[in-house]
C-alpha cells in the first residue's frame, strides 16, 4: 500500500486536502469517489523521514535546563512545560510538550521515556524515574550532564589529535605529486643529456619511475583506501568484527591509551550515575558498558557480571579482565566497603579522564613534528636525487 495526496472539493463545494492509502493512483481516485469528492489532484506522498535521536547538543543543553528547574523545586511536568516554551526547535517542543501531556495525565517518567527510545538516551527514563523517587533529581541529572560532556570531549581529542596530521598528509601528498608530475620529469631529460648515456644514480633511477608513475600509484591507493573502507563496514557489521577493530586500536602506541582511558571513564562516569539510581552492581556493569560502546569491554562486563551474580566478589570475579584494571575494581570494592562507591566511580572517572588529556596532548606534540619530519625528509631525498648526478658531474669535472 503507497499514500497519496489528494486536494478534492466536497458535495458543499469546500476544499479538502488530506492523505489516503491505496494500492495504485486509479484506486486513491476510485476511493475518493466513493466518498462523493470531486478530485482535483491526487499524487503519491513523499515518504517520510524517519525519526532519529535528538541532536547531541540539543539534548546537552535539554538536561542542562531541566537540572536547573527541577534544583529550583519545580515538579516535573511543570518543568517540561517550561522548558518546551523556550525550546526553538519545533520537533523538540513537540516531543517535550507529549512527554508532559502523558506525565499529566498519570503515565509514569519511565513509560513516557521508553516510547520514545529513538529520541533520547539510553536509560533516560530509568534515571529520571529513579531521581524522582529518591529526591536526587538535579543531583543526577547533573552528573548525566558530566557524563556526557566527556563523552562529547573524549570525541572531540580523538579529532583533533588526529586533524593536524591528516591535514599535513593531504597538503604533502598535493605537493608531491604536483613535484613528481610535473617538475623531476624535466630533470630526467637534462641529467641523461648531461651524463651523455652514463648510468645515473641508484637513488636518482627510482625517482625518475616514480614520476613516471604517478597515476597507477595513485590509482593503487584508492583501490587500498576503497578496500580498507570495505573491510571496515564488515567487520563493523558484527560483534566479533568490532572487537577485532577495536584490538588492533588498542595496540596504536598513544591512541591507544587515550582511547582506552576514555571508555573506563565513561564507564566508571556511567556506573556512578547507574548506582545514584539504585541500581545493583550486575545491572551498572552491563550498562554502564553497554554505555561505552566498546565491544570488548561489554563482552568483559558481562561476564564479571554473571560471575558476580553467583556469589564472587568483584576481586574474585575479575582475574581473567583486561580491559578493566585491577585498579578499577579495587576501587569499587572498596567503595562498596565503605559505603563510599558513588564517591570512588566519580574519582576514577576524572582519573581517567586526566589520563586522557595528558595522552592527547602527546598525541598533538608528537604526531604533527613526525609527519612534518617525515614529508621534509622524503622532500630532502627528492631534491638529493635530482641533483646527485649533477654534483657528480662537477666532481668529475673539478678532478680533471
Amino acid at each position: 500500500m503507497a499514500t497519496f495526496e489528494y486536494n478534492a472539493l466536497t458535495s458543499a463545494g469546500r476544499l479538502m486536502k488530506g492523505t489516503i492509502e491505496a494500492g495504485t493512483h486509479q484506486e486513491a481516485s476510485e476511493l475518493l469517489k466513493q466518498m462523493q469528492l470531486d478530485v482535483n489532484s491526487v499524487e503519491k506522498a513523499e515518504p517520510k523521514k524517519p525519526k532519529t535521536a535528538i541532536g547531541r547538543n540539543e539534548f546537552l543543553l535539554f538536561n542542562q535546563q531541566l537540572a536547573s528547574i527541577t534544583k529550583a523545586g519545580i515538579p516535573l511536568e511543570r518543568g517540561l512545560r517550561e522548558l518546551a516554551g523556550d525550546i526553538q526547535s519545533r520537533s523538540m517542543r513537540k516531543l517535550v510538550n507529549a512527554i508532559a501531556d502523558e506525565l499529566e495525565a498519570g503515565v509514569s517518567i519511565e513509560q513516557a521515556f521508553e516510547k520514545r527510545q529513538k529520541h533520547f538516551p539510553p536509560l533516560y527514563g530509568r534515571i529520571l524515574k529513579a531521581g524522582v523517587e529518591t529526591g536526587r533529581l538535579s543531583e543526577m541529572l547533573t552528573s548525566l550532564n558530566r557524563h556526557l560532556e566527556m563523552a562529547t570531549q573524549t570525541r572531540r581529542i580523538i579529532f583533533e589529535a588526529m586533524t593536524y596530521p591528516a591535514v599535513i598528509l593531504v597538503l604533502a601528498s598535493i605537493i608531491l605529486t604536483g613535484v613528481f608530475t610535473f617538475i623531476i620529469p624535466q630533470f630526467g631529460a637534462v641529467l641523461s643529456e648531461m651524463t651523455e648515456g652514463a648510468e645515473l644514480p641508484g637513488i636518482t633511477r627510482v625517482f625518475l619511475s616514480m614520476a613516471q608513475n604517478v597515476v597507477p600509484f595513485w590509482i593503487t591507493v584508492g583501490f587500498v583506501i576503497a578496500a580498507i573502507v570495505a573491510l571496515y563496514a564488515v567487520l563493523s557489521a558484527s560483534a566479533s568484527g568490532r572487537r577485532f577493530k577495536e584490538s588492533l586500536l588498542l595496540q596504536i602506541p598513544v591512541i591507544g591509551r587515550v582511547y582506552h582511558s576514555s571508555i573506563l571513564s565513561r564507564m566508571a562516569e556511567g556506573m556512578a550515575i547507574m548506582v545514584a539510581a539504585g541500581s545493583d552492581m550486575p545491572v551498572s556493569l552491563r550498562l554502564s558498558s553497554g554505555a561505552t560502546g566498546s565491544e570488548k569491554l561489554i563482552l568483559e562486563s558481562e561476564a564479571l557480571a554473571g560471575q558476580i551474580e553467583q556469589g564472587a566478589n568483584i576481586l574474585e570475579a575479575g582475574q581473567f579482565c583486561r580491559m578493566i584494571p585491577r585498579l578499577f575494581l579495587y576501587s569499587i570494592q572498596l567503595g562498596t566497603q565503605r559505603n563510599e562507591l558513588q564517591d570512588n566511580l566519580y574519582s576514577l572517572g576524572q582519573m581517567y579522564a586526566e589520563q586522557a588529556r595528558c595522552g592527547q596532548a602527546r598525541l598533538q606534540a608528537v604526531l604533527l613534528p613526525v609527519m612534518l619530519i617525515g614529508v621534509g625528509g622524503f622532500l630532502a631525498m627528492t631534491i638529493m636525487a635530482m641533483f646527485l648526478p649533477m654534483i657528480s658531474i662537477i666532481t668529475n669535472l673539478s678532478a680533471t
